[in-house]
């Protein structure tokens, strides 16, 4: 009787929600990036690995995209991991909607996208029929092998890429073999083979080729910043003094009112603050050669004449913590610092030097590619394209609340993703995010809650203050959310 209780209120909810309008509120664009949009315009995609928002300080050419373009201040990761977000980018679906809950099988990898459909799903497939040529350069998915054939005679490439540029284990950036196109090369160690450079150079040259050809889209993914954290050799010496930043959640002073999983962790002393001072030096340094990129990128776009036609888009798979809560290097949580990421966007008629603060999330990525391609986004999306946003528009019935969720991983000496500090992972959790809260249930039952307007770095936990009406209302919306596909994903997400 409780449950279909339950069931019968989170049913009233979602169809409560979903009365909600679908007007436009225009905000007129200015400067450089004013005009008309293209019908057909070239779409850049910068992805990179494990890139937190205090990195985009020690860019500069991204720091000039915010002031060309327009900055997604509050996009949010579905799940603070590599595979799982990268999944949710490709198809635009949720993690319970991918199969995609883990780096590897039985739980995910690039075996369970591939088996649950995912490269059909993914947006390359439909910008290819729509008339673009595709390229994907450097990170496609985790357990994802250069040299398999799938059966064939040459290595496997993905339906809907035209050009196929992608390595396995690239993250120490040297010693690492590419998929060229169905064609196995192997690259070593000396300074020209840097991945990022690599991929910089191969990205350039696919501009070059593709100039006056036809609408093209190109996704560069890198390996940086990822561990191990190796910076090309002209960047290995910048920086010497830098350390990590100090907000108010790093080495946190009190973890009693936080969950199990956490409040066991002992403060963190000199040796471990040296290696997270070192640690960062390190992203810092890795993301000059990721920056580099982007000024080459911008560059080359305007010499050939292709600027005014090209939406450039730069972000992230997820956030990192160092330090924060006394975790000394990782991700999956549901703070800020692992699920908040820097999006920003350049391009045809996109507003300068705005930022959006409406929430974002990964499952808007290929929608907002298939929109502009001219493509009809998926029907089995649960994001909604971000075009609106790009021409200086507000969608009135925009999401209030983001959804987070994660399925820790059974602990494997080979994943990449391995919390640095044990125990380090968080147990299962589900999690809503607004403007101004945080809700995580786990699956142990415990519970959090922070008052991000009065507590934006999440130090107090005021979960078993809340009072009952209002913890059953976040609970049905999280059980709404938990549960959406497509289009009730929209109407699950317009309440807080």
């Amino acid at each position: 009787m409780i449950r279909h209780r339950r069931l019968t209120a989170v049913l009233c909810l979602v169809a409560a929600l979903g009365l909600s309008g679908c007007l436009l509120q225009p905000d007129k664009p200015s400067g450089p990036g004013a005009g008309k949009a293209p019908k057909k315009p070239n779409i850049v995609f910068v992805l990179t690995d494990d890139l937190s928002w205090n990195l985009v300080a020690h860019m500069p050419q991204v720091q000039r995209m915010q002031k060309d373009g327009l900055t997604f201040s509050d996009f949010i990761m579905a799940d603070s991991l590599c595979c799982t977000s990268r999944a949710t980018i490709f198809t635009g679906r949720y993690p319970h909607n991918t199969g995609v809950r883990t780096n590897f099988p039985p739980d995910g990898g690039y075996e369970v996208f591939k088996a649950k459909g995912g490269e059909q799903a993914s947006f390359a497939p439909s910008l290819q029929k729509a008339g673009y040529r595709t390229a994907l350069l450097g990170k496609y998915m985790n357990g994802y092998q250069p040299n398999d054939t799938q059966g064939s005679t040459q290595p496997y490439v993905p339906p809907g890429w035209d050009e196929w540029h992608v390595s396995g284990n690239g993250y120490p950036e040297y010693d690492y073999n590419l998929n060229e196109n169905g064609r196995l090369v192997h690259y070593g160690s000396k300074p020209q083979d840097y991945l990022t450079d690599v991929l910089a150079n191969k990205g350039v040259e696919f501009l070059k080729r593709s100039s006056g050809s036809g609408p093209f889209f190109m996704q560069i993914a890198t390996f940086a910043p990822h561990g191990p954290f190796v910076p090309a050799p002209r960047h290995a010496k910048l920086f010497g003094d830098l350390k990590a930043p100090r907000p108010p959640s790093f080495n946190e002073a009190d973890l009693r009112d936080k969950p199990s999983w956490l409040r066991s962790h002992p403060k963190l002393r000199g040796p471990g603050t040296d290696r997270i001072d070192a640690g960062f030096r390190d992203r810092v340094r890795m993301v000059q050669s990721v920056d580099e990129m982007v000024g080459r990128i911008r560059t080359a776009l305007k010499d050939l004449g292709m600027d005014r036609d090209t939406y450039l888009v730069f972000g992230s798979d997820n956030g990192f913590h160092m330090g924060e809560h006394r975790l000394a290097g990782g991700k999956m949580t549901a703070f800020d610092t692992d699920i908040r990421v820097p999006y920003v966007v350049v391009g045809p008629a996109v507003p300068t030097g705005r930022e959006v603060g409406e929430i974002a999330q990964n499952t808007d990525l290929a929608p907002t590619f298939q929109e502009l391609a001219g493509a009809r986004p998926a029907v089995a999306a649960d994001g909604r394209s971000l075009v609106p946003f790009l021409r200086g528009a507000k969608p009135a019935d925009w999401r209030e609340s983001g959804l987070v969720e994660h399925v820790k991983p059974a602990p494997s000496p080979l994943d990449p993703d391995r919390q640095d500090s044990a125990p380090g992972s968080p147990t299962t959790y589900n999690a809503l995010r607004t403007d101004d809260m945080l809700y995580v249930e786990y699956a142990d039952g415990e519970r959090e809650y922070y008052d991000r307007a009065r507590d934006p770095h999440e130090l107090t936990n005021i979960a078993a203050g809340l009072p009952e009406e209002r913890r059953r209302h976040l609970s049905a919306l999280l059980y709404a959310l938990t549960h959406c596909a497509g289009a009730g994903c929209t109407s699950a997400g317009r309440s807080r």
